[in-house]
């Protein structure tokens, strides 16, 4: 058997030498800047996003919504910098709607916008539940 081992062995060494430098020439598929440029987009995204919901989180009317509820702003913003994927894309675009609602410094607070502001706050809050 080990006369066999050292028949198939030996072949299989030399053509893995004389294979190695031509798998070493291979090109990537994406351009490494191309790579590095669509993680930065991804990363710039997910900074928008946050930027939204701290933005809506610090509106007097969501603190005003969030003391009625005994919801923990504090606990909320702190969930803001854990959020990925899905769960980030939900809260934004609800952070989002509140502060097209209130931008110009509405005075009053529709029943629309609070329930978008209750939406917002359940959504962090389950995800800090869930992790």
């Amino acid at each position: 058997m080990s006369i066999a081992r050292r028949l198939f062995v030996a072949p299989l060494i030399m053509l893995m030498a004389t294979a190695a430098p031509s798998l070493a020439d291979q090109r990537h598929l994406v351009d490494p800047s191309q790579l590095a440029a669509a993680v930065g987009e991804h990363a710039a995204l997910q900074g928008d996003d946050r930027a939204a919901v701290r933005e809506a989180l610090d509106r007097a009317e969501v603190k005003d919504v969030a003391a009625k509820l005994g919801v923990d702003l504090n606990r909320a913003a702190a969930a803001v910098d854990t959020m990925t994927g899905d769960d980030l894309t939900r809260a934004a675009d609800a952070a989002r709607q509140v502060n097209r609602q209130l931008v110009g410094g509405a005075s009053s607070v529709v029943i629309s916008t609070t329930t978008i502001i209750i939406i917002l706050l359940v959504i962090i809050l389950l995800i800090v539940a869930i992790k």
